[in-house]
């Protein structure tokens, strides 16, 4: 067996326990898929994909602009605890 060498890595928790959730499902442990990561690495002698800033259609910039102003103002906009109480509240609009 080759000798191995430890690496340390900080990662916020909510990343590394849904990283281990979707590893744990392909059945593979987070240090197999940092071995298959680096290994990929040397292979194509850099990052193995396309690392760019995701390219967002009006139509979701104006979604992320309208949570944004809801996130701001929660007291201008309706919120329901249930779809009940949604289905409800557009019934009465519809009935008015």
């Amino acid at each position: 067996m080759a000798k191995t060498s430890s690496m340390h890595i900080r990662i916020e928790p909510e990343v590394k326990k849904e990283v281990e959730r979707i590893l744990s499902n392909l059945g593979m442990t987070s240090a197999e898929a940092i071995n298959i990561y680096l290994r990929q690495i040397i292979l194509n002698s850099g990052i193995p994909f396309e690392i760019k800033q995701p390219q967002f259609s009006n139509e979701m910039l104006e979604a992320i602009k309208e949570a944004e102003e809801i996130e701001k103002h929660p007291e201008k906009h309706k919120s329901f605890e249930t779809v009940e109480e949604f289905m409800e509240d557009l019934h009465n609009e519809i009935q008015n």
